[in-house]
């Protein structure tokens, strides 16, 4: 197995007159992580897993699955994309008949049905009858099913109620920890990313403005509040600055030297990380150094 899952450079993708959808991405995902990819709506997520998925071509620029070209590695990955597209004059027990029978050598029928079963689903059902949960329910039945390397999900959980999210949400991480799956998921959920993620890619304005380890990238940042002028923080790079009642607020990167008197410092949390940057298009990007691309990672080193 290779250690790197996805890998992304100078990737783009456009849709002639409506635009480029991507454009000048490049990124490493390491193997092994559970990544959230966020963002606006539009601004290149699902365009993004689609093309892992190999399902189309970048317009410019390169992208390798696992080691290799996207359509080649179909075999290891699984998908689910937003409308969860399935056979509606199928049952559910001959949706997870088909995807055995895709899958030979390697379909855990046990997990899948669990999947069906934890959410009361009689197996007889057509899912041309299903609500969108329950569709959603079988696609992710199908897909951890597979027992793929990589899991690409885009907004999985939208149509769902937020027990039967947690639930499965807690039933996908456990399984990619125990079989050590890469799991790539698009969310607007930005509460539940911190809980069930190590991995963020923020995706803005078709280009990735921030990735890395959480972690990583929170503490990389410091949120700043006080009653001084914002010129007193251009040592560090501010993402964001704005008026508040406790004087100013500011998203800063520090750059390695203390921060000024008089300003109270604290550690932002993820969803104020992630707000400041979507507020503030123009702020650099940040790839922390597992994330950087090889060409990157060469020159830094």
């Amino acid at each position: 197995m290779t250690d790197t899952a996805i890998e992304a450079a100078a990737l783009a993708k456009s849709y002639g007159r409506r635009g480029h959808a991507l454009r000048d991405c490049s990124f490493r995902l390491p193997a092994g992580r559970i990544c959230a990819v966020v963002g606006p709506n539009g601004a290149g997520k699902s365009t993004l897993l689609t093309l892992a998925a190999g399902l189309m071509r970048p317009t410019e620029g390169t992208l390798t699955v696992l080691g290799t070209d996207p359509a080649a590695a179909r075999e290891h990955v699984a998908y689910v994309a937003q409308d969860k597209p399935l056979y509606p004059q199928l049952s559910i027990a001959d949706t997870l008949r088909l995807g055995a029978e895709l899958n030979p050598g390697r379909w855990d029928a046990a997990i899948a049905e669990r999947v069906v079963r934890e959410g009361d689903l009689d197996p007889k059902l057509r899912v041309r009858t299903l609500s969108g949960g329950q569709r959603t329910r079988v696609a992710l039945a199908l897909a951890l099913g597979k027992r793929a390397e990589l899991l690409l999900l885009d907004e999985p959980m939208a149509d769902l109620d937020p027990l039967a999210r947690h639930q499965l949400m807690g039933t996908l991480m456990a399984q990619a920890a125990e079989h050590g799956t890469t799991v790539v998921v698009s969310s607007h959920i930005v509460g539940e990313l911190a809980e069930s993620c190590d991995h963020l890619l923020l995706v803005s304005g078709g280009r990735v403005r921030l990735g890395g380890g959480i972690d990583d990238l929170v503490s990389a940042h410091a949120l700043v509040t006080g009653r001084r002028p914002v010129e007193e923080l251009a040592p560090h790079t501010v993402v964001e600055s704005r008026a508040t009642g406790r004087g100013l607020t500011a998203l800063i990167r520090p750059d390695g030297r203390p921060v000024a008197d008089g300003w109270d410092v604290e550690e932002p949390s993820l969803e104020e990380l992630l707000l400041a940057h979507l507020r503030s298009p123009e702020a650099p990007a940040l790839l922390t150094p597992s994330t950087a691309p090889a060409a990157d990672r060469e020159v830094t080193a």
